[in-house]
């Protein structure tokens, strides 16, 4: 098509069906909105067809596993157990189709326009879509950028490979790894560890960039650090990625550090080394629009772009590359587009890692908040004492809540344990309301039950868990 022929006119264009940009697409119907979206592969986007659902998946397979082996302590006998990755891959791409088919499902429903091909901007108002041998160009009055990122490649050769693999490729593996060295310090990373520990995998951890400990609070790292030794897996620290070698075996990691020279050999070898946006082929260097020095879209809590009319969402934009995020930015976006008032604030933004036991965290840890000037006071309470924990056999972890001495606000979150990902839904609430220690402790829980948990570390606060020993307190006579 040549310049000046005509386009095709849409009311709201969203280039990119992932978690974002399916999210916008149904709420901008939702509120009356002809909506047209543009997706090159699968709706769901990465999230749902290569990375939260599949490694979620795995992550689920390896709980089950690892339950199943302890089902005797109940009086649950079973003559052998025996595990078929090919089976869990099977049943893998089950559940992605399922979802898939029913994002395309809603899609329909809500009356959604989707175009198949690769989308670029040719101006502040057009865009062209390329599909195999056709091109059309669009006309749009609104348009929302929801195209997502890619994994951040490992520097210098090799490529993925059947050996070396990454997030969007490991739950395609044909066979369980006889040594999987993980290079990452991520919730990717730590979920690939565990997952495949469970699968009889030995696994050695590898944090990135000289890392001396995880992102957590503190007190997570160190029961963290606890499970991970308790499990068997090895974690190297302080080290930077030097290089890999392929053997016809396996892979050979060079690591070097402030301990020297360190060499680990395994079968196969992942890294997760975060994620780099979609932007390149998509025009928008023609447009003059506003980029960080990171090369991310700069938006306002809307997600409007310096460009009035265009909206960024998800990993294209500042922040953690997380799909709550995206989901979050979208809604709000088509929102802000039908004319509602309505705004992004990510300060209690999630962050959870499906690991065994699970982590999940919101709001500052006591680090952060100390050196924000709170005057920061904790409580912490062990799932140990935890009845229904002990009940489920899984008393690892804790509950940690950052307060603020002085006004008894409640600054973050902190958990590791069974339940966590559920729990922590209840600290962000608490976090958004401006809770103080007594709105925690004042409603009743229901018993016996991990939530208990929350509650116990919030009276820790000051002393008052009933299931804690008291610490020892020295009196001078």
């Amino acid at each position: 098509m040549v310049v000046g022929e005509l386009a095709h006119e849409k009311d709201l264009v969203i280039i990119g069906g992932g978690p974002g940009g399916y999210h916008a697409a149904i709420r901008a119907a939702q509120l009356g909105k002809t909506v047209t979206m543009v997706e090159k592969e699968s709706l769901g986007g990465v999230c749902l067809n290569k990375g939260c659902i599949p490694s979620k998946v795995f992550a689920h397979g390896a709980e089950r596993l690892a339950a199943a082996k302890q089902d005797e302590m109940l009086g649950i006998v079973s003559s052998g157990i025996s595990f078929e990755l090919a089976k869990l891959a099977s049943y893998k791409n089950q559940v992605v189709k399922q979802l898939r088919d029913g994002v395309e499902a809603l899609c329909r429903a809500n009356k959604i326009e989707v175009i198949r091909g690769s989308a670029f901007f040719l101006s502040t108002d057009r865009i062209g879509v390329e599909n195999e041998d056709s091109y059309e160009v669009y006309r749009f009055k609104e348009a929302i950028i929801a195209t997502g990122g890619t994994p951040v490649k490992l520097a210098g050769p090799p490529e993925v490979n059947a050996r070396v693999i990454d997030s969007w490729s490991i739950a395609n593996l044909a066979e369980v790894p006889e040594h999987l060295v993980i290079l990452g310090d991520d919730y990717i990373a730590l979920e690939t560890a565990m997952t495949f520990k469970a699968f009889g995998s030995k696994v050695t951890l590898v944090l990135c960039g000289e890392r001396e400990e995880f992102s957590f609070d503190a007190s997570i790292n160190r029961e963290l650090n606890r499970i991970l030794k308790k499990s068997g897996i090895t974690v190297a620290k302080g080290y930077s990625f030097e290089e890999v070698g392929l053997k016809s075996d396996g892979v050979s990691i060079l690591l070097n550090g402030k301990k020297g020279a360190r060499k680990i050999e395994g079968s196969h070898l992942f890294y997760s080394l975060g994620t780099k946006p979609l932007l390149d082929n998509l025009g928008i260097d023609r447009l003059g629009m506003e980029l960080s020095e990171e090369g991310l879209v700069v938006t306002d809590s809307s997600g409007r772009t310096s460009i009035r009319n265009i909206f960024a969402i998800g990993d294209v934009t500042e922040g953690p590359q997380l799909a709550v995020k995206a989901i979050k930015q979208g809604k709000t976006a088509a929102e802000t587009i039908c004319g509602r008032k309505s705004e992004n604030d990510l300060t209690f933004l999630p962050v959870i890692a499906r690991t065994r036991p699970p982590i999940a965290c919101a709001g500052l840890t006591e680090q952060e908040a100390k050196h924000q000037g709170y005057d920061v006071t904790v409580g912490e309470f062990s799932l140990a004492g935890n009845g229904y924990a002990t009940i489920l056999g899984k008393k690892d972890g804790l509950v940690k809540v950052v307060f603020d001495k002085e006004s008894d606000l409640m600054l973050g979150v902190h958990l590791i344990g069974q339940g966590a990902v559920e729990l922590i839904s209840n600290g962000i609430t608490a976090l958004e309301m401006a809770a103080r220690d007594e709105d925690i402790i004042f409603p009743a829980y229901p018993h016996p039950s991990i939530n208990e948990a929350l509650l116990e570390a919030a009276e820790a606060f000051k002393g008052e868990a009933i299931h804690s020993i008291p610490k020892k307190v020295t009196v001078k006579i």
